[in-house]
């Protein structure tokens, strides 16, 4: 074995963006949406997991998506305690994600110039965005009760600059296609949107008072208000998506590459370091390797100061090496 010094110019560092489909079926569109009864049944009250195939009767169904309802009073749903009102499933929500998006139990949700007091939340699933979500490639249909549709997205590709919160970017969810939003009725909601984008964290909160809106821009999805009471809200939101059958988006991530070049020179690694081609007394077994040796490179081992193995890269196929031939490996390694 020997060895050689790396020159800082014999190392190369790079990063790419690399989009992928956003479901675990590798598409970028998912039409097919359940839940697990099991699951509504002892935390539906909080969220629902929504699948990518009927829990019930098939093994191979994968978790796609959370979808949750946060009300700031408490509204929606059942009190924890019945003597202390405003405590329930529905504040707990709201007040985790104020705090995740914006970092403090204060901020309110307004969306442009329209406030709401109650959310809607989906969650995309940690292993399916990986690092986070393409903006542009978001696009929700959702279908009400009333035969009413809105085809959602963010507004990424009219943006001339890029707002941030504590969680990252954050885009306005509009009425459009791929980043895009329509023109006309649909996008402005008389000074607001349909919600927000926050690829970073891949969770997309949609504004409940533009969803219940009974007008042309809005669903008419009827979220239940009344206090100490389950309005059933996940299930409104879980359906309009299971009606809509389609949710598009794509994963990005960047991935980061360190490329090193291993040069060796005519007048190096000629002579074997396999000590069965030494002889007891210390000369070679074959005359032939004196004037004329060769040799094969098999692997580069990668080693620090200290003389430890870092890393191991081996060659597809023995490379022969005389005094006649050069090489340059490359190697890559991606993080």
């Amino acid at each position: 074995m020997s060895f050689k010094r790396l020159d800082p110019e014999d190392i190369s560092i790079s990063a790419e963006s690399v989009v992928t489909p956003l479901w675990s079926t590798n598409n970028i569109e998912l039409s097919t949406f359940f839940t697990s009864s099991n699951q509504v049944a002892s935390t539906g009250d909080f969220f629902y997991r929504i699948y990518d195939k009927d829990v019930s009767s098939d093994l191979t169904a994968v978790a796609q998506l959370g979808l949750t309802f946060g009300n700031k009073q408490g509204s929606g749903s059942v009190f924890y305690t019945a003597n202390i009102p405003g405590k329930s499933p529905s504040a707990t929500i709201f007040g985790q994600y104020r705090n995740l998006v914006f970092g403090d139990e204060d901020t309110n949700f307004n969306f442009q110039a329209q406030s709401s007091d109650h959310i809607y939340v989906i969650t995309v699933d940690r292993a399916r965005y990986k690092e986070k979500l393409l903006p542009g490639s978001f696009n929700l249909k959702l279908s009400g009760s009333a035969g009413k549709t809105l085809h959602l997205t963010d507004n990424s590709e009219v943006l001339s600059t890029i707002s941030y919160v504590d969680s990252g970017r954050v885009y306005d969810i509009v009425s459009g296609s791929s980043g895009r939003p329509y023109s006309g009725s649909g996008y402005n909601l008389s000074g607001g949107s349909y919600g927000k984008l926050l690829p970073d964290v891949g969770i997309i909160i949609l504004n409940g008072k533009a969803l219940d809106a009974s007008t042309a821009d809005g669903l008419s999805l009827g979220t239940g208000l009344a206090s100490n009471t389950d309005g059933v809200n996940i299930q409104k939101l879980f359906n309009a998506i299971k009606k809509g059958a389609s949710f598009k988006s794509q994963a990005e991530e960047t991935v980061s590459s360190n490329y090193i070049f291993v040069r060796v020179r005519n007048s190096e690694y000629n002579y074997t370091t396999n000590p069965s081609a030494i002889t007891g007394s210390g000369e070679l077994r074959w005359d032939v390797m004196i004037n004329t040796p060769q040799s094969y490179i098999t692997t580069i081992g990668l080693y620090n100061d200290n003389n430890e193995l870092l890393g191991v890269a081996k060659l597809s196929k023995p490379l022969l090496k005389d005094f006649n031939k050069e090489a340059l490996v490359r190697i890559k390694l991606d993080y």
